[in-house]
């Protein structure tokens, strides 16, 4: 009987290499694993006690959260109104609604002007201890997580040791996001409310000017022949219809082609309006030149009156529509203190520590074993002499014994 034969694991490692492939068998494996069984049993658990006590260690952090409905577009209802405007309707339905607004307000929330009013508000720099605001804006952002649910609600998830802060500055993010929309316009409505109101502005001015014009040039008997209020009110309604008809075309120039059906048909109502005007000026009355005097400055001046109307009327649409879609900014889940910590989770620390090390034991085990067997095997012994001479030639080192 040979030595093996009396005790077969007598020499470790050689079990490894029995099987002439070089395979390791499920024998082998298990044979090398209750070899080593201590090891890999007290050295994961060790660990995971040892990184359980660290944990305990380590500041408790708590997590704030906020929801909220972001404002909602509708369809518009001011379609019929803007259809009596005529040209102008073409210009207040040039404003695209916006895919997926919930991806919009995330960004929002986002931006630099958000985050460094909040920066301001809260003294974050000094907090985070930073020297410059970028990178307190970095902390800031790796402490907050900003999602958007199928639901259609935000949240605003933030990290901080004082559960009193976290709570205020997760709250704080809504306020900044609804000072932030009222600068912008984002919705339909919103757009054709920004639009009317600057050019409602402009027109008012014009109008009181055209007033102030016509006031001081009198009235002349030849003048109330014409009868101001019947023969100059038809013209002046025809030009500001094409006015607002080439403020329509040019607006849809932004989004149409010219060989466009709509943009086509636009250009021939603008033809046909400018035909009517042409028509109703020859047909106008002539008298003296004060006559006419007056009635250039009569029909600027119901020019005016008619395009501040039509401008009016669509403002108070345009706001009355914004309030519909629900502008402003509808919280859902204010942020209230947490009374539990959200980190560190001490379990899942234990349990990944105690996994992460029984994991590197066992490739330990398995490769000092490799190394134990090719002491007492000449071909694995070879390879490894090889494997040694490979990597010092990887690393520029002159290698060590004879390589095969």
């Amino acid at each position: 009987m040979t030595q093996n034969e009396v005790n077969p694991v007598s020499n470790k490692g050689a079990g490894l290499y029995a099987m002439d492939d070089d395979e390791l068998s499920l024998i082998d494996v298990m044979q090398v694993i209750a070899e080593n069984l201590r090891l890999l049993i007290l050295g994961p658990l060790l660990v995971g006690l040892i990184a359980l006590g660290i944990s305990f260690l380590l500041t408790p952090i708590f997590t704030a959260t906020s929801k909220f409905l972001p404002p909602q577009q509708q369809q518009s209802g001011a379609l019929g109104m803007l259809q009596s405007l005529g040209g102008l309707g073409g210009l207040a339905g040039a404003a695209a609604g916006i895919k997926n607004p919930s991806d919009q307000y995330v960004a929002f929330l986002k931006t630099n002007t958000v985050q460094d009013a909040l920066i301001d508000q809260f003294s974050l720099q000094a907090r985070y201890e930073q020297d410059y605001r970028q990178g307190t804006r970095k902390k800031l952002d790796e402490n907050t997580r900003v999602t958007a649910g199928k639901d259609g609600l935000i949240s605003i998830e933030f990290d901080d040791r004082d559960p009193q802060f976290a709570a205020r500055l997760a709250n704080a993010y809504v306020d900044e996001l609804g000072a932030l929309l009222n600068r912008l316009a984002i919705t339909e409505a919103q757009q054709r409310r920004v639009f009317f109101e600057k050019q409602l502005a402009t027109t008012k001015d014009n109008l009181i000017r055209a007033e102030q014009s016509l006031a001081a040039s009198g009235v002349s008997p030849s003048a109330l022949n014409a009868n101001p209020s019947t023969a100059l009110e038809g013209p002046a309604r025809l030009r500001a219809q094409v006015t607002a008809q080439e403020v329509r075309l040019a607006s849809m120039r932004s989004y149409l082609t010219d060989s466009a059906p709509e943009f086509r048909q636009a250009q021939a109502e603008l033809v046909a309006l400018r035909g009517q005007l042409m028509k109703a000026e020859k047909e106008q009355p002539a008298t003296s030149a004060g006559g006419n005097d007056y009635i250039a400055k009569y029909r600027e001046f119901k020019y005016q009156e008619t395009l501040f109307d039509l401008f009016a009327r669509q403002f108070e649409t345009a706001k009355i529509d914004e309030s519909r879609e629900g502008a402003s900014i509808q919280v859902v889940d204010v942020a209230t203190p947490p009374e539990l910590k959200s980190k560190p989770k001490r379990a899942t620390i234990a349990v990944a520590a105690t996994f992460a090390t029984a994991f590197l034991l066992m490739i330990f085990v398995f490769i000092r074993q490799v190394f134990w067997a090719g002491k007492n095997d000449a071909a694995t012994a070879a390879k490894l002499r090889l494997l040694r001479n490979t990597f010092a030639k990887a690393f520029g080192k002159k290698p060590v014994g004879n390589s095969l």
